[in-house]
Parts: C-alpha cells; sequence; structure tokens
C-alpha cells in the first residue's frame, strides 16, 4: 500500500474518482437521475482538471514562486473566467444535447463568453472549489515534504559536525594518555598496568558506547573518573586534586564527552612544571536535570605556549559548538580568567 501511495499519479486518480464519487453522491441526493448527475460529472471535471493542474503546476512555481505577483493575478484572473466559460460550454453544447428534450434555445458561443455575470455566479464555484482544494492539499503536500526534507538536512548537519568534533577530541585526548604512560613505562612504573586498564575502559566508552545522542551520566561519570584518575596516576602528590560528584540520579541524560575537553584543558595548564602548587578542583552538581558544572586550576602568570590551542582552538571552539548544537538556548558557559588561576563554569539543562 505504500508503494502505491508512492506513485503520484495514482495518487491523482484516486483524488479525482473520490472527488466524482462526493459530488454525484451529493447531487442525487435531490434527483433521482443518477446517470445523468453522474455523467454531468465526468464532464465538468474536464474543466476542473484542466484548471488545477495549470494552476499548481504553473501558474504558482513559475510566476507565484518567481515573485511576479501582478503577471500572477492576472493570469488567474484570466484562467477563472476561461475554465468558467469553458464548463459552460461544456453544459450547454454536450450535456444538455444529451438530455434536454428538443426543441430548446440554446446559447451561442459568443453569449456564453460575454455573459460574465453569470459565469461568475453560477460557473466560477462549481469549477474552482475543487481546483482550490486540489491547489491547497498539493501545497500542504510541499510544506510538508520541505518541513521534513529540512529536518532530515538539519539532523544530518547535526550529526556530521558532532561526529566531526569527536573525531577531533578523540586523537587529541587519545595522544595525551599515550604520552603519560610512555613516561610511566620509561620510570618501570607499576601503574602502567592501571593505566592501560583505563585507558582501555575509556577507549570502549568512547569508541562503541557514546554514539548516541545522550547516555547516561553514571557512564559519563566513569569516563572522567578514569581520566581523572590517570591524571592523578601521572602527578601523584605534587597536585592536590578535588573532584566531587552530587548527581540526585545516576540515569539523568547527558550529551557525551561535553566535559571532557574542559577537564583536560584544566590539566594541561594547571599541571604545569612552572606551576609551584598545582592545584585543580571540579564539581559536578546535576539535581532535577539541571547541570551545574565547575573546573577550576591554578596556572602560571606567565603565558604558557598553548600546545592544545584550547583557549581560541580545537578544545573551546568543540565545546561551545556541541554546546550550541546540542543544547541550543539552554546553556551557559563562563570563563574566569585571572593571572594565576583558570575557572570554567557551565550550567545546561539536560530536561
Amino acid at each position: 500500500m505504500q508503494n502505491i501511495l508512492q506513485k503520484r499519479w495514482i495518487n491523482h486518480i484516486i483524488f479525482w474518482l473520490l472527488l466524482l464519487v462526493f459530488y454525484t453522491k451529493v447531487n442525487t441526493a435531490y434527483n433521482d437521475a443518477f446517470y445523468k448527475v453522474l455523467v454531468h460529472n465526468v464532464i465538468m471535471l474536464i474543466p476542473q482538471i484542466l484548471a488545477s493542474y495549470f494552476i499548481a503546476y504553473f501558474l504558482i512555481p513559475k510566476l507565484l514562486y518567481k515573485k511576479k505577483y501582478v503577471l500572477f493575478f492576472v493570469s488567474f484572473a484570466m484562467i477563472c473566467y476561461f475554465f468558467s466559460a469553458l464548463a459552460r460550454v461544456l453544459v450547454v453544447h454536450i450535456i444538455e444535447e444529451l438530455y434536454r428534450e428538443p426543441p430548446f434555445a440554446q446559447e451561442s458561443i459568443y453569449d456564453i463568453l460575454t455573459d460574465v455575470s453569470y459565469l461568475r455566479k453560477y460557473y466560477f464555484y462549481s469549477v474552482f472549489l475543487p481546483v482550490f482544494l486540489f491547489v491547497s492539499i498539493k501545497l500542504l503536500k510541499e510544506r510538508f515534504e520541505e518541513k521534513s526534507k529540512q529536518e532530515i538536512l538539519k539532523k544530518e548537519k547535526i550529526s556530521a559536525e558532532l561526529n566531526f568534533f569527536k573525531a577531533q577530541i578523540h586523537p587529541h585526548f587519545l595522544f595525551n594518555t599515550l604520552n603519560n604512560l610512555y613516561v610511566l613505562t620509561l620510570q618501570k612504573s607499576d601503574k602502567a598496568s592501571e593505566i592501560v586498564l583505563k585507558l582501555s575502559e575509556m577507549l570502549d566508552y568512547m569508541l562503541y558506547q557514546c554514539k548516541d545522542d545522550r547516555v547516561i551520566i553514571s557512564k559519563e561519570l566513569k569516563l572522567l573518573q578514569n581520566y581523572v584518575d590517570l591524571e592523578q596516576l601521572r602527578y601523584g602528590e605534587r597536585l592536590e586534586l578535588v573532584f566531587n560528584q552530587d548527581i540526585d540520579n545516576l540515569r539523568t541524560q547527558i550529551a557525551p564527552l561535553i566535559l571532557m575537553s574542559l577537564i583536560e584543558n584544566a590539566f594541561k595548564h594547571g599541571t604545569s612544571g612552572s606551576v609551584s602548587n598545582p592545584m585543580i578542583k571540579i564539581d559536578i552538581k546535576i539535581e532535577k536535570e539541571q547541570l551545574n558544572f565547575s573546573v577550576y586550576n591554578t596556572k602560571t602568570k606567565i603565558k604558557q605556549n598553548d600546545k592544545t590551542n584550547f583557549k581560541e582552538g580545537i578544545g573551546l571552539s568543540n565545546t561551545k559548538n556541541q554546546l550550541q548544537l546540542l543544547y541550543p538556548d539552554k546553556h551557559q558557559l563562563e570563563i574566569i580568567e585571572e593571572d594565576l588561576s583558570y575557572h570554567v563554569k557551565l550550567h545546561v539543562d539536560l530536561a
């Protein structure tokens, strides 16, 4: 059935057949001559169909859509007159010829064409009510299809952009973690095996579990905790690290990887060797689907060479773009930078 409905010519035939049945049913309620009514309505379909297709497939796309308004309304008025006259000609010279008993007076073509008032009063509505119905359905269908197409394009665009952003995040994150592992391997640290395990868990999540637009917050927290643990293993007691989590519902949905780059940036700039007493404080609170996230890190007063290009490049740009795509008008991002500290605050309505 769906395949049938997708064939436009079948839809058109169904429309005109339903219209024919409707008009015949209504007219025969007041007239017992079913056959005469049916023939009359079949013949009247000629101007109705011609006017419908001319207006829908020529007049509207060629004139109205191209903003040729004066020419459109002049043409429309001429079409109304022409097809109303055609309907009257068909009635007088075909239908009445079939069913009226002679002798009877019959208007000439000239009489029909010059009696504009009669055409408007008795034939305009009978011809153009079906035309308006047909054109309205077609315009609504076009509007629906265009809206559907725009929605599909919008979703595809968002999906493509998010995949692009994630593709940038993944190699960036992987490179930094492998560098940590490399340092511990050179030191022959027993912590290297723990890093491999946590890295395996994170890669499994990032590659296979966070493909959806939303994930439960417990999975995202596990990723962040693993990352924080890896960094803590790397820096040891030299780094003062606080990671607070206050979640009222661990099943709350959140877009994956939003917070990752912000936390990663804090470690990049907050644990520099030039910072005497590095400190990072992360707070994540979710209450009634309202996320309040804060990450604070110390930094050196001397301007650092930003190899990650976070502040003006990939990291921050990605975060802002993802928030705009996933939570438009539902988030506030604030960055407070001072001489010795860098503080990011983020509020997101997850509902």
